[in-house]
């Protein structure tokens, strides 16, 4: 199962080298840091912002006072040395030499790899920077336009050495003031995109495919219709992914989705796509649309990625308050499909920094939640094993809290582990019934591994009428069997 801890790269090495009394680059990370961030579970690490940000871009925010609003609401002693630029207005796919440039990231590579950890990098698919080299030498990449756009629409068009572009944008929301429109359907873009890619999977893993949905055709020709042409036989993915991997196979996709398309992107090449609807149900639903949820196919499934923040997200301390987050965290940790945990999480950071800052606010570490992922991530590692299967909880006819209770089982070759996480903000009681029948008139013992109670069960019990739940509020048990 992968599982992404998420490191906003700029701010992370500001901070170590304040740590350390020296500047800290990708290609110089001290050891010891490279160990925290191996934790138990944590497979990849995904450095957000590695590529050379656009000058051009930088200009166009500072004089953004929405953008400078924003900035100054997280940082109120804000300098004009906090503003790097946005890590999605890239400049080239080269490592900014701000951060060690190639050979930093290669070293980083390295002393992720002796630590068994992958590593995945950015790639923004729909638009790039209004300095990015494809303005200039493959202009046929971009959506063009023409001088009454511009003096029609000049927050929608901009004008580069003579030619005027689409600014880009989705089909919901306002043109992005920084960066241009790429043209899902040029043949040129497509390959140009191969080009990239195979270059991003000579220095990664993996590649994240910023908002990969825009450039699927149905998508791309709802947002930009006759500007855009006629849409090609072949899709964008389909066309793309398998290039790729005719020179780097296993380079893992994970694609930033939307919109329910996450099904149709996993058909198009994705290995995993974010589980947006899970995140909002997480947050303001309850049990049952997220017991809902976990009833798809399995396969769609095994390729969603489980998240409760990142660097797009408000911070799950901030979200989810008291136990909420302890809850929510051991659902997403325990399912199938892949895990994003973001820098910051686990210490309970409230306050996200957009993504334009090379600084963030200081913040009190929150002990006992640091306390309690450190549980969780060795136990959720140790549970995601085998085949899993959602479970049904019952209850009694005058106590209906039963349906409160969200449950789950992995059975691995030699283990048998059980998720129960009361998803309300009241008590809930029920009974699970277990699904091994070879339980029957055996003594079993449950070890949370969470807490490392034990209870200790007869087996028939365990089948008919279940095993006895008693969970108070966004109280969990994540439990092995033996």
């Amino acid at each position: 199962m992968t599982v992404v801890y998420e490191i906003n790269t700029l701010v992370w090495l500001g901070e170590l080298s304040g740590r350390y009394g020296r500047r800290v680059t990708l290609g110089d990370v001290p050891g010891e840091v490279w160990d925290e961030i191996a934790r138990p579970g944590v497979d990849t690490v995904w450095l957000m912002g590695v590529w050379e940000r656009s000058p051009a871009g930088l200009e166009i925010a500072l004089r953004n006072e929405a953008l400078l609003a924003s900035f100054r609401a997280v940082l109120p002693d804000l300098t004009t040395a906090d503003i790097a630029g946005s890590p999605y207005c890239v400049r080239n796919y080269v490592v900014d030499a701000s951060l060690g440039g190639p050979a930093g990231l290669a070293e980083a590579r390295a002393q992720l790899a002796a630590r068994g950890l992958r590593l995945i990098l950015d790639y923004v698919p729909n638009h790039v920077a209004p300095d990015h080299p494809w303005l200039t030498e493959r202009p046929d990449c971009l959506i063009r336009g023409g001088p009454d756009d511009l003096a029609r629409s000049p927050e929608a068009f901009i004008e580069v050495e003579g030619r005027i572009y689409a600014r880009g944008r989705d089909p919901y929301f306002p043109p992005w003031p920084d960066v241009v429109q790429l043209d899902a359907f040029s043949e040129e873009l497509r390959t140009a995109t191969v080009e990239t890619l195979v270059s991003i999977g000579d220095q990664a893993d993996g590649v994240r495919c910023d908002m990969a949905m825009l450039l699927m055709n149905d998508v791309f020709a709802k947002t930009w219709g006759d500007r855009a042409g006629s849409p090609p036989a072949e899709d964008f993915w389909p066309y793309v992914i398998p290039r790729v991997r005719e020179r780097h196979p296993d380079l893992l996709f994970v694609a930033e989705a939307y919109w329910d398309l996450e099904w149709a992107l996993q058909h198009q090449g994705f290995d995993h796509c974010y589980d947006k609807r899970l995140y909002d149900r997480l947050l303001h639903e309850g049990a049952e649309p997220v017991r809902s949820h976990l009833q798809a196919d399995l396969a769609y499934q095994r390729g969603l990625v489980r998240f409760l923040e990142n660097h797009d997200e408000p911070r799950a301390a901030a979200t989810l308050p008291g136990d909420r987050e302890y809850a929510a965290a051991v659902t997403i940790a325990t399912l199938p499909g892949a895990t994003l945990w973001h820098e910051g999480q686990f210490e309970g950071r409230r306050v996200r920094p957009p993504v334009f800052l090379a600084r963030r606010p200081q913040e009190q570490v929150d002990e006992q939640l640091r306390q309690f992922y450190g549980r969780l991530l060795p136990a959720a590692a140790t549970v995601r094993d085998g085949d899993w299967r959602l479970l049904a909880a019952t209850g009694w006819p005058d106590n209906g809290t039963h349906r409160s209770l969200l449950a789950w089982s992995w059975t691995g070759t030699d283990t048998r582990h059980v998720v129960i996480v009361n998803d309300s903000d009241a008590p809930a009681q029920g009974q699970i019934p277990l699904p091994w029948p070879d339980l029957a008139g055996r003594p079993c013992r449950l070890t949370d591994l969470l807490t490392d109670r034990t209870y200790d069960r007869d087996g028939d019990t365990l089948l008919t009428p279940g095993l006895f739940v008693d969970l108070p509020a966004r109280h969990s048990h994540v439990l092995a069997l033996t």
